[in-house]
This record gives structure tokens, sequence and C-alpha cells, in this order.
């Protein structure tokens, strides 16, 4: 598999660590070529499945100029609750906020129902006396001999990090900046954040959460990236080093290991991004990014041609989660893998998730020590998978232990046969995955119904047209290597720097002198951030967006302006803008409702070199010979019985080709299932064009 590149220049690496599998892109941009490797995380030393992966994939630290990485160390941190123990630093009266947070009951009449567990104990928070206003003006100056006696009490107790978060610092930081210059000439090596830092919207609670997760996950993020390149320098790399941010723009190492919750969704915002850039080859302007691994799913929405964003995001869910407030693409997951485990609970339900078997032991047919069934298990059960072509023949499956675990753990508790216990995993693991999929479409008053469905990740394939089934989705691409999607997406990403002003204004009332000094401001600091790396660069592009609401409401959307709108002073075009956003958000619009600003954003985005696409040859007939390899028995629900099913390697097909399902289409990385009543087709691209029956 080649891509040709756009300019001469070197080796460009990217890895993308989950917590099941390494994904490894090496893109020799002399030759084109483009090489792949993966391998099962280590999750004792990541870096070994890195450099195992790079290995795979015929390349070295030592000739790379580039180095792109996604990891999800920073979400696991959070998820598994293994971070730092840390201090909160706060304005007087205020430690309470992070523990009320916003007093919704998700679920009114659950008696046991508990909301969100806070990072930081209550014990752990110190009221500090100084007092800002909304306007930035000082009210009560900072006590900066309380700010060392909380430090002191908390270094007794532990701590290994602290957050700073003071009302109002995102109009006026410096006693914010002071009390984090205290801390860190009286402790050098502790982990140190400030609100203003990470977040420069009003909201304290959101601001609170923010500071407090990026404190909790940053000593262990920072030692892993502190780690990782000192790593690589000793490989001999002496390129750059950037880190895939959750907006989907790219960060440099040294910057990361500050702003470590910027990194949260790095693996999967890459995923997204590679989906934008399919859509554009295919003249696609919606699409549903579905990625699942080996331990979670996700979605994101491409919608227009442009990646959805979100200014934040519940990290554990509505109910229990913790806000985080910084732009991010809007991905939702679920823990629905295909190492997620499948159990009987109590009253005799089937559950799927969220927990993993991970790399290590791993699902039982792994043979590395799992006894519990996921959802690889119950694929392989039903003739899904191929025992001896899992990852191109490099690891060998064993089915007796597949269906020895679902026969144990699931068909004996239910009284059922083995095929319908393997059956039921993947039904709900599917219906899991489909929730996940209208929480990125429906609550942004969008139908999924209207969007194409591209999965990848290891096992997207083998499962999207079921979950599109579901959907009433009624069309499906399967890009090339999807296995390494994620991997291959981080060449494509761009260098990127976000920034936000919260500034209450009624649109009627906005002064565009005024707008066009605060946008100015925003990009003059996000242009200086990108020239810093000016020699990687093919362009630099700026694009505005402000969060507005009708006068009276409390939340606020996001809307895209574009620049025309500022350069023609278009009061009424941003108006209009912004009712369109929210009649598609919420089902109405007020046309004849004022409505106001309440913060302004701004993206500036340092454009990277890509590669392009090359395109596959074009088959001389409808499908191809030399790509059948063969058929097999395969478990289709709705045939209710094992189907005899053509199998095609997916390396000799070519452009053109069609392929009527059932049938399963098999490459080194992954597996995809063409259900009876489906067609599949291979496009210039080389991507798999799925219509999805929908009888």
């Amino acid at each position: 598999m080649t891509i040709s590149a756009a300019t001469p220049h070197g080796i460009r690496l990217s890895a993308d660590v989950g917590g099941t599998f390494t994904d490894v892109a090496a893109f020799d941009e002399t030759t084109g070529a483009l090489r792949l490797g993966k391998t099962l995380t280590t999750p004792a030393r990541l870096v070994d499945g890195i450099e195992a992966g790079i290995g795979k994939a015929g390349a070295a630290f030592g000739s790379a100029r580039l180095f792109l990485h996604g990891t999800t160390v920073a979400i696991n941190t959070i998820l598994e609750r293994s971070g730092a123990r840390c201090a909160l630093l706060t304005t007087e009266g205020f430690r309470d906020i992070y523990e009320i947070g916003r007093v919704n009951r998700p679920q009114a009449y659950n008696l046991f129902f508990r909301k969100h567990a806070p990072l930081i104990e209550r014990d752990m928070r110190y009221e500090i006396r100084q007092r800002m206003d909304a306007q930035g003006r000082v009210l009560i100056e900072l006590d900066e001999a309380q700010v060392g006696a909380a430090l002191a009490d908390a270094r007794a107790r532990g701590a290994q990090a602290i957050a700073i978060l003071f009302l109002h610092s995102y109009r006026n930081p410096a006693h914010e900046q002071r009390a984090k210059a205290i801390v860190q000439a009286a402790c050098p090596d502790m982990f140190v954040t400030a609100s203003h830092e990470l977040s420069q919207e009003y909201r304290e609670y959101e601001r609170t959460s923010t500071a407090a997760a990026n404190a909790y996950v940053g000593p262990r993020v920072r030692r892993y990236l502190a780690e990782m390149d000192a790593h690589v320098k000793n490989a001999g790399f002496d390129g750059n080093f950037f880190i895939v941010q959750s907006s989907g723009g790219l960060f440099d190492v040294v910057e990361a290991q500050d702003a470590c919750i910027r990194m949260l969704e790095s693996g999967p915002a890459a995923g997204v991004i590679g989906t934008r850039i399919l859509c554009a080859n295919a003249g696609l302007d919606n699409a549903i990014a579905f990625d699942m691994g080996g331990t979670t799913a996700k979605a994101g929405v491409i919608h227009g041609g442009q990646v959805l964003m979100t200014g934040g995001a519940l990290i554990g869910g509505y109910a229990t989660g913790l806000p985080l407030q910084i732009p991010m693409i809007d991905i939702q997951e679920v823990g629905a893998g295909g190492g997620s485990i499948a159990r009987v609970e109590t009253g005799g339900a089937l559950r799927v998730g969220p927990q993993s078997a991970g790399a290590q032991p791993g699902p039982a047919c792994y043979g590395g020590g799992g006894v519990e069934p996921t959802v690889t298990d119950a694929n392989l059960v039903l003739g899904r998978l191929a025992a001896d072509r899992f990852l191109g023949g490099e690891m060998t499956l064993d089915a007796p232990a597949a269906r020895a675990a679902v026969e144990a753990h699931i068909a004996r508790p239910l009284n059922l046969d083995v095929i319908a216990a393997a059956d039921g995993i993947l039904r709900i693991a599917v219906t899991k995955m489909a929730h996940v999929v209208r929480w990125v479409t429906t609550e942004r008053g969008l139908d999924a119904a209207d969007f194409a469905l591209v999965a990848y990740g290891g096992a997207g394939p083998l499962h999207a047209a079921a979950v599109a089934r579901e959907l009433r989705i009624g069309r499906v691409i399967i890009p090339r290597a999807p296995g390494h999607f994620s991997a291959r997406g981080m060449l494509f990403a761009d260098l990127r720097r976000d920034f936000i002003n919260t500034w209450f204004m009624p649109l009627a009332d906005a002064s565009f002198e005024e707008i066009e000094r605060l946008y100015g401001a925003m990009e003059e600091r996000g242009a200086a951030d990108i020239a810093r790396n000016r020699d990687l660069l093919a362009g630099v592009t700026v694009a505005r967006a402000a969060d507005m609401r009708y006068v009276g409401q409390e939340h606020a959307v996001s809307v895209d302006l574009p620049l025309d709108l500022f350069r023609a002073r278009d009061r009424a075009g941003i108006k209009r803008r912004f009712d369109a956003v929210h009649e598609t958000r919420y089902g109405y619009a007020a046309a004849e409702e004022p409505a106001e600003i309440v913060s302004l954003r701004s993206a500036t985005t340092g454009l990277m070199r890509k590669p392009l696409v090359e395109r596959v040859a074009t088959g001389a007939q409808a499908t191809d010979a030399a790509a059948l390899t063969g058929a097999r028995p395969v478990y289709f629900a709705e045939a209710g019985a094992f189907v005899d099913t053509a199998t095609y390697d997916r390396e000799r097909l070519k452009a053109g080709n069609h392929i009527a399902g059932p049938a399963l289409i098999e490459e080194a990385a992954s597996t995809s299932v063409v259900h009876p009543g489906d067609r599949a087709q291979v496009d210039a691209y080389g991507n798999l064009d799925i219509t999805v029956w929908r009888g």
C-alpha cells in the first residue's frame, strides 16, 4: 500500500496506543510508501509496544523527522481513578463548588443514586483569601501567607499535584499566576496547574473540575511523556515530537506535559480527522466516524464537511461524570470493544462491558490466561473470525477456549446453547454501540439515518453493518487498513491552537471594533504559537465562532462564523446563523427574539504538508476471482442459522469490484462483515462502500 507524498522530506511516524492494541504508521515522504505495524499494548511499559509496532512497520526512530503520538493514558487515569493525590487552592468560601456541581439529579426517583465523586476530597481543598470581580478588578488582594500555609499542609498530607482556581481568573489571572509562582518556588518538582491556562471561559464549577482533572492526571502523564521523549532521543530521533489534542490538532510534547488534559481523547480525535479526509476524497458531506477497538467504541460526526466540535464534555457519562471545559471534538464513547467482558449479573441479566480483558490477559481466545468471554470470543464462536488469520496470521486464536468461556459463563447460567449465547453477546454490544452514535447525532438534532457510517478500528468493520441496521443507516464505508486508521489519521493532523474569551454582550449592541480587537488578540497569540514550527507548515488558517443564546436563556450554542460576516459587519447574518444552529439543536428558532454573545472562540491552524491518498488499480471484472480465498459457515442472526459465506483477501480487491453478501473481507488487522442482502463495492481509493439492506 502506498501514498503519494506532497513534498519529499523524510520519515513521518505516528503511534496510537489503545487499551488493547498499539497501532503504528510509518510514512516515507520521499518514496510515498506507507508501512503499518500492530502489536498488543504493553501496559507495564507502553514504549515497548510502540517500539515493537515501529519494528513491524520496518522503521526506526533514528530515521524519522516527525513523530506523532496519541494515547489513552490521560483518559484511563481518570476512568480508573488511578491519578495523583491532589490539593485545590480556591477562593475563600468556594471550596464546595467542586462537590455541589450543578445540582442536577439525572435519576430523580432512584433512592440509591450517587452523584459524581470529586477527584480531590474535601479536606484537600484549601480556601485562600482573595477576590476579583467579573470585570477582573481586584476586590481583595491575594493572601500569600495563606497560600504558603495551605501548600505546607497539602505537602504534609502527601499531595503530588496542586490545582488553582480563583473566581473570575478567566478575566484577570494575576492571582492565579502569583499563587502558582509561590508553589513552584517552594516545590519545584510539584505538578501545579492554574485554571486560566486551560479555560478562559466563565462557569466556576466546570473550570474547577477541569483544573482538578489536569492536576489529577498531570504527574502520571508528564512522567510518561518525559520518559517517551527521552527514549526517542536516545534512539536517535532528533525531529519534532507532537501529541494529538482532543481537538484533533497537534501540540508540542513540552506543552503537553503541562496541559495534559488536552490530550484526553487524542487517539479517537485522530480517527475523526482521518474520517474528514476520507469524506473529502469520497465527496461525502455528512458521516459518522465509528471507531471500535479492543476496549471501547467511539463516535464523532462530520457535518457539512466539517468536524463537529464542543466546548466541553462529561467524562464518565451524564449521571456521574465530571465536566471538562476545553475545546475538543465532540466524541462520545462506551465500554464496548472487542475485549469487553460479557457476564451474567444477579437476576439473570446479560451484560457486556464496560470491563475489558485488555491486552493482558486478553480475551480467552488469545491464550494469555483470560477465562471470561468477550466480544472477540463471541465473534470467533460464530465464525466471523478465522482462528488462523488473526493479525494476518501472526497470532493464532484458540477457538475451543473461546467456546468454553462462552459456554461456562453465559450459556449454562442462562440455559442457552453456545451459539445463542454468543449471538446474545453481539446483540447487546451492537445496541450499546448504536446508543453512542445516537448521542453524537440525536442530541444535536441530527438524524443518524441521514449519515454514512465510516467504521474503523480493529473491531469496527466486524459490527458496522449491524450497528447501521439498528439505526436505519443505509451506507457503511470501511476505509483501507481500518485497524490502523487512527494512526494514519494522525498523518493528516495539523498544528492547532484554540482560544476563548468570555464576553457577554447583546448582539444588537456589540461593537465590531471591540469584536475585532478581541479576536485579533487571540489570533495573534495563536499565530505566534504556530510560528515556532513554520518550517513544517504549508500555510495558516483562522476560524471564528461564538457561543450565543437568546436573551433570557442560560445555555448557549456554538455558532461557526465565516470571516466575511465580520468584514461586512453583517449583524443580521450572524443572527441568522445562530437561529439556524438553534433550530437544528432544539427544533425551533425565534427569529424575532434578540440574541446575545456569551463567548468568542478562535482557532488558528498551522496546515501541515499532507500525504496524498493514492487511488487503487481498477478491476477488469465485477469481482476479481484472485481475491476469493474460500468459504466457511458463519452465523447470522437475520438468517437464524449458519450460512456458507465466501471469504476474500482485501489486498487483492480492485476498484469497481462488487461483492454480494454474505461475505467476509479479511485483511491483516480487521475483518469486514457483509451481511446477507448487503452489497459491497470497492471505490477508487480502495474503501469498501457497503449498501445496507433495509428490509
